[in-house]
């Protein structure tokens, strides 16, 4: 009866299969996905001129995806092999790095709820960054036409912003140099109204759309500013935001609770091997 208990006193472990086993495959699926987006990035970095997208890094798509993909990549190596080889530090690294990170988005969202004008002060700052920009990245150009065609906006404020632009610059200097541009005082043709009827799109239906008045290009072009747009669309969609952000929060939460419930089944099992290992030596203590 002793041998066999102490045998049955060996095979246990606090360690939970199930908890461990699922703690790693949570983090394996974002690990793929890591490389996914690193993947992505590297791609369309490679793909651009050297020049021109070391020209604004803070507003390329494809910058942002290799430094996402590069920090989900190391926190859910962590959480794999340290669930997989019950490794503590790994796995309150990982820990650590979910909790900073959720404490980072709740503050950010907090912030910039009370901070709100402060918030879209910052947000006209990187539209206008991007406006300069336009021509020097085709993800960027991309990006902010689909933005002004979803949301039937042109510009920052309003659609005269775009005279930031070079191309699209209507100063008085630019509109009477010799070098002028032909897209001179006009406007992407993502700003143009779009009619259904018409299969093939008119490229230059924002040529010198700037000079007209805002009536006479109201009928050309969308007059209206994406920042108040934007502002409206969040206003509007303000339950659909909070069910993107639950989500985003839930598999952290999630991530957290398996990664902290681990690790004390971990020292739990640490504890008991090292009672084991005591009482074999000394049998009489």
């Amino acid at each position: 009866m002793g041998k066999r208990g102490a045998q049955s006193r060996d095979e246990f472990s606090f360690v939970s299969p199930v908890v461990k086993y699922v703690l790693f495959f949570f983090n394996m699926i974002f690990w793929v996905i890591s490389l996914v987006l690193i993947s992505i990035g590297v791609y369309a970095r490679m793909t651009k001129h050297a020049e021109a997208a070391m020209a604004h890094l803070t507003v390329d798509p494809a910058t942002l995806l290799i430094v996402v993909g590069s920090l989900m990549f190391l926190i859910t190596f962590c959480g794999c092999i340290g669930s997989l080889r019950e490794n503590i530090c790994l796995l309150q690294t990982f820990t650590i790095c979910l909790t900073v990170i959720f404490l980072l988005q709740l503050a950010a969202g907090i912030l910039g709820f009370v901070f709100s004008d402060k918030a879209r002060g910052k947000v006209t700052e990187v539209i206008n960054r991007a406006i300069v920009h336009y021509r020097d990245d085709l993800d960027l150009q991309n990006l902010i036409d689909f933005g002004q065609k979803e949301f039937s906006c042109c510009g920052g404020i309003s659609y005269k912003d775009w005279s930031q632009n070079m191309y699209f610059n209507c100063t008085d200097s630019q509109t009477k140099s010799q070098f002028r541009s032909r897209e001179s005082c006009g406007v992407p043709f993502s700003c143009c109204l779009r009619s259904e009827d018409k299969s093939v799109i008119n490229t230059m239906c924002g040529y010198e759309t700037q000079q007209l008045s805002d009536s006479k290009a109201g009928e050309v072009i969308n007059t209206s500013g994406c920042i108040d747009k934007l502002v409206n669309w969040i206003h509007s969609n303000l339950f659909l935001l909070g069910g993107i952000a639950l989500g985003l929060a839930v598999p952290q939460l999630v991530g957290i609770f398996l990664s902290q419930n681990l690790i004390n089944q971990i020292k739990d099992q640490i504890q008991l091997q090292q009672y084991s290992v005591a009482h074999r030596s000394d049998p009489f203590r």
